[in-house]
């Protein structure tokens, strides 16, 4: 990308809107409407997904926004996207609008990185963190 000013705005945006407007309700009410909603639908553990879908969305949304572990924590949170997108694959586009919109900032993120504004390009992590980052 040519100037990392507009990587920088799509992925500080993007992150924060996926982590305030999506992850922190569903933590802040234990993902228990979520939950309810995956044993509706007959998914096994629903508990279990439904917090790995708010992890990937709060810690995700936050990690992508700040450019750490970005490609990382954009591939957690795309794919949270897609099972969003496959869940209301009958619904008409206006409910699938934001899963598809989010999902391509994170499939981005994912194939980008960071960028030269992104923590990832300036904090070196040890072991296998460090492998995560590039």
């Amino acid at each position: 990308m040519n100037s990392p000013f507009a990587w920088l705005l799509i992925r500080v945006i993007g992150g924060l809107s996926f982590a305030y407007g999506h992850g922190l309700p569903k933590a802040q009410n234990g993902a228990v409407k979520l939950a309810n909603g995956l044993a509706a639908d007959g998914w096994p553990l629903p508990h279990v997904f439904a917090w790995c879908a708010t992890l990937a969305e709060l810690v995700g949304g936050v990690l992508v926004a700040i450019g750490l572990l970005t490609r990382p924590a954009a591939a957690a949170a795309a794919f949270t996207m897609f099972v969003a997108l496959y869940q209301h694959r009958n619904d008409g586009f206006a409910q699938m609008e934001k899963a598809l919109l989010f999902a391509a900032i994170f499939v981005a993120a994912t194939l980008a990185g960071s960028g030269r504004l992104g923590l990832d390009a300036k904090v070196k992590l040890p072991g296998i963190l460090g492998r995560l980052q590039r």
